[in-house]
């Protein structure tokens, strides 16, 4: 289903207060996705690092967090305050542009979010920029994959239903998130451990101002790492603006997709709000989708607590 132009919210909780979230939720150390060095990795980058300057555009007021040169990807787990959690899980992929990894507008902030639903989240810091030689999304997909199959594994432990684990991801992370939620039969890299026995197909995906879905120069067509097809990909929902700089069309097309191979889909298109916005509430109605995707895990039965 398409929504455009929605009802303008009245943003009462324009400020949940990120530290009231944060003090709800317990926070795990980093996990390694991987024993050891990740796979493909030969070279050495310089020390992982904020690679923000004072001159960098901040949202709604505040910095933006941008880390650069991740070379040991890693797993974070938000889990919500006791007696809160209903079993779902959301693994959360930061954007920017493979490059960089937005870490709190789109990483830390977002989870404390989901906490605040009952909902248990995992950040997923994968591995940036882009390794010479190799498609873009390559390393970032060995991390998604070994991901959703390490959270999967390990879901009596964190506490949550191992058919109830989606993805979110946000721009070049909404891609990745497209790319793991149909790139799942096979994995990229020699099994480690029986966490890559275990299957890596989210059973939903969230894409918050996605990216690279399509390619412009053969009239958007969808991107050849995207096989959708109704067996193939999870139900999906989407949010993008029509004046979003990576192009309204992405989003568009790859919901158009959705529909023709009667993937359950839902998309909701705000006329403004640009791009990387993360979860930061601003005038623009856009910024209300975390409400939106409440609504429809609701709806689509992901937040019910099992008997």
């Amino acid at each position: 289903m398409l929504f455009i132009g929605l009802r303008k919210n009245f943003l009462v909780a324009l400020c949940l207060g990120a530290a009231a979230l944060a003090s709800s939720a317990a926070v795990s150390p980093p996990i390694p996705l991987w024993p050891g060095r990740a796979p493909g990795e030969t070279g050495e980058l310089p020390p992982e690092a904020d690679t923000t300057k004072p001159k960098d555009r901040a949202v709604a007021g505040k910095a933006v967090v941008r880390i650069g040169n991740v070379s040991s990807p890693t797993i974070t787990v938000y889990s919500p305050e006791r007696g809160k959690a209903n079993g779902a899980a959301v693994i959360v992929m930061p954007g920017g542009g493979y490059s960089i990894l937005a870490m709190d507008i789109e990483g830390t902030e977002v989870c404390e979010w989901f906490n605040s639903i009952g909902v248990t989240a995992v950040l997923l810091k994968y591995r940036v920029p882009k390794r010479a030689g190799s498609e873009r999304h390559a390393a970032p997909l060995q991390d998604a994959q070994r991901a959703v199959g390490l959270v999967r594994s390990r879901a009596a432990e964190f506490g949550i239903d191992p058919q109830r684990i989606g993805v979110l991801g946000f721009s070049a992370g909404g891609h990745l998130a497209a790319v793991v939620s149909n790139q799942h039969d096979t994995r990229t890299y020699p099994a480690v451990d029986g966490a890559d026995k275990v299957s890596c197909r989210p059973d939903f995906t969230v894409l918050i101002y996605p990216a690279y879905l399509t390619v412009k120069e053969k009239n958007d067509v969808i991107a050849p790492e995207l096989p959708v097809s109704e067996t193939n990909t999870p139900p999906t929902f989407i949010a993008q603006t029509e004046d979003d700089s990576v192009r309204v069309e992405t989003g568009l097309f790859y919901y158009l997709a959705l529909k023709n191979a009667k993937v359950p889909a839902e998309m909701h298109l705000y006329p403004r709000g640009g791009h990387g916005y993360g979860l930061r509430r601003t005038e623009n109605d856009v910024t209300s989708w975390p409400d939106r995707v409440s609504d429809w895990l609701k709806t689509s039965g992901f937040l019910r607590v099992k008997g």
